[in-house]
């Protein structure tokens, strides 16, 4: 709407009341803070039209002054990179400096609301020492903020978050997973939904950093501790970088406590099947991070299964789970980013224990045929699958699956292909696996030495 009014065509913004604040900080971050808004006291969401109309009807004089009114235009300023300012806290001893220091940031928005270590000069250069790169180098511009994603700025989080040098490489990746423009990230830093970077780490490094890819690999406690630390400095990242703050950038409606923190590594040494990321095709020896978004898990519990098909049928009951935006979401159309004419397909994930994942190998079950019986079983009604969606969106992005309507009860896949399913191997005995739903597709790089 921005660039709609730049090129001269009024526009008006329909904004809930709750989401003011949101709307004018990413006009401004588009150098447009004025952009007109129609304010209605809700959303328009599971409102009966004749709520909404009277909504319109009395909003109309704001429509009526957006198009007409000249709109004050700002020019976006060059991002450029500034080095990190210094504060200063002061008390009886450290720990009442420290006490001081973290009243701030909260006041300021800056902690993730858990007591964050202090960056100090010192502990940030200690940071920096765990990666060749120059303290300025961008890694990444990160939205909604468009912040300048420095190897300094980073390094500050991580060391907020509780991190230790050799995790930064980690941190680095990452950030370029988050800021690849596939990934999407504004509609995932902003969104009502719980959206949370899920940190997936493979290859030799993983051991290297005992990150915990076993019992208790999603925490808490000390076993985890690497991968605890490695994904809360991710979100720290994302808000004081990427500027998404909850309330004014993220209009997360419930929240989720896996934002805090959501990183683990693959069981390879009891997984049958190749590592995820040689399936992505990089080398076994080689280091990656993948980040993939996800809405929330579910249980995979299992302890009575003896064959594949009956296990998968127990997958597939966590699978269609029509309350999760992502199931069934192909039937109104991709996820898409039409400033890169980017569109991708919903993916979820799969984190098989390794005693479900021998069950499956030892019947000869590879990956790839576990996805094509979930696509296959993991079916519902259409007229089930449109139970929360829009039939009007249904109708422009398949106009030849307008026949559906007539035969409501037609199994459809809840996913778009197999592919859809991504499968990694984590944790410890017994039969209980873990089902992400999932938010977009993931990217996984390597991790630089």
């Amino acid at each position: 709407m921005v660039e709609l009014e730049r090129r001269g065509v009024p526009t008006v913004s329909w904004t809930a009341a709750h989401f003011v604040a949101d709307a004018r900080r990413s006009a401004r971050h588009f150098g447009l803070p004025h952009l007109p808004l129609a304010v209605m006291p809700l959303p328009f969401t599971n409102q009966p039209p004749e709520r909404i109309r009277a909504m319109v009807d009395e909003a109309w004089p704001q429509v009526v002054a957006g198009l007409t009114q000249p709109v004050a235009d700002e020019p976006v300023p060059e991002p450029r990179v500034q080095p990190a300012e210094v504060l200063t806290f002061e008390g009886s001893d450290l720990l009442a400096a420290a006490a001081q220091m973290q009243q701030q940031f909260l006041a300021e928005g800056w902690s993730d609301g858990l007591p964050l270590l202090p960056p100090t000069p010192q502990a940030v250069e200690a940071m920096l020492k765990g990666t060749t790169l120059s303290p300025d180098t961008v890694v990444a511009t990160l939205e909604p903020g468009f912040g300048l994603a420095t190897v300094e700025k980073l390094a500050i989080n991580a060391v907020m978050a509780g991190c230790q040098p050799p995790h930064l490489p980690v941190l680095i990746a990452a950030v370029r997973c988050l800021a690849e423009p596939r990934m999407y990230l504004r509609n995932k830093a902003m969104s009502t939904g719980p959206h949370a970077p899920l940190l997936l780490v493979n290859g030799p490094l993983a051991k290297t950093l005992r990150l915990n890819a076993g019992c208790c690999a999603l925490g808490p406690g000390a076993p985890s501790y690497a991968n605890t630390v490695i994904g809360r400095a991710v979100r720290l990242i994302m808000m004081n970088v990427g500027h998404t703050y909850p309330g004014v950038s993220d209009m997360d409606t419930i929240g989720s406590p896996l934002k805090y923190s959501l990183c683990v590594a693959e069981n390879v040494d009891d997984s049958p099947w190749p590592p995820y990321h040689v399936e992505k095709g990089f080398d076994a020896e080689t280091s990656t991070v993948t980040v993939q978004f996800v809405y929330g898990m579910c249980e995979l519990h299992d302890f009575s299964s003896t064959t594949p098909e009956r296990l998968a049928a127990v997958f597939c009951t966590a699978i269609t789970n029509v309350a999760q935006v992502g199931t069934g979401l192909w039937l109104i159309g991709r996820r898409a980013d039409p400033r890169y004419g980017v569109e991708e397909k919903e993916h979820n994930l799969l984190l098989v224990c390794p005693e479900h994942a021998r069950l499956f190998a030892e019947a000869g079950w590879s990956k790839a045929r576990l996805r094509q019986h979930l696509y296959a079983k993991a079916r519902l009604p259409f007229e089930t699958l449109m139970l929360n969606k829009e039939a009007q969106a249904f109708a422009l992005a398949h106009p030849e699956l307008q026949w559906l309507h007539d035969s409501p009860q037609t199994l459809l896949p809840v996913v778009e292909d197999p592919e859809c399913f991504d499968i990694a191997v984590v944790g410890g005995a017994a039969g209980r696996g873990a089902y992400f739903y999932g938010a977009g597709a993931p990217v996984t790089k390597p991790i630089e030495p």
